[in-house]
Parts: structure tokens; sequence; C-alpha cells
């Protein structure tokens, strides 16, 4: 089953997610099948970058969402 999830990067007290489409059966930080986009808590307005026709396109293919990506969908 794939996921829509975020992975982390940053450096310790700095965090900045990657939105990655993955296997669901590994963990966030494992191979990614794409990369769809970024979000940035840190920034000031947080900054987040989607590519909508992307995610789409996987979720048409039977990606789950998770719950976090679901409520930044939302926002964006």
């Amino acid at each position: 089953m794939l996921k829509i999830r975020l992975r982390r990067m940053g450096s310790r007290n700095r965090p900045f997610f990657r939105v990655v489409v993955s296997e669901g059966t590994r963990i966030p930080r494992g191979s990614a099948l794409e990369e769809l986009g970024h979000y940035d808590p840190a920034r000031q307005p947080a900054e987040l970058k989607l590519d909508r026709e992307r995610v789409d396109y996987w979720v048409a293919r039977g990606a789950q969402v998770s719950e976090t990506v679901k409520s930044l969908l939302a926002r964006a």
C-alpha cells in the first residue's frame, strides 16, 4: 500500500519536511517513489509547496494520505 506522508529533514531544532510517496511498510525516512513538495513550519508564515496534480495522480492510483498531509492539503 502506498502512502503520501511527511519525511523529516533538516537539523535538530530546525525541522523541515518533504511530502513524499512511499511504500507503507517502509520507515518514513526510507526511500521514496516520488517527492511531491515540501513543508517548512519554521518560517513565518509556514511555507508549503505541493504539486497538487501529482498528489491527485497518486491518490487516483490508491495512495493513502496521512492525517497530517490531509490537514496540510486542506490549508493549501
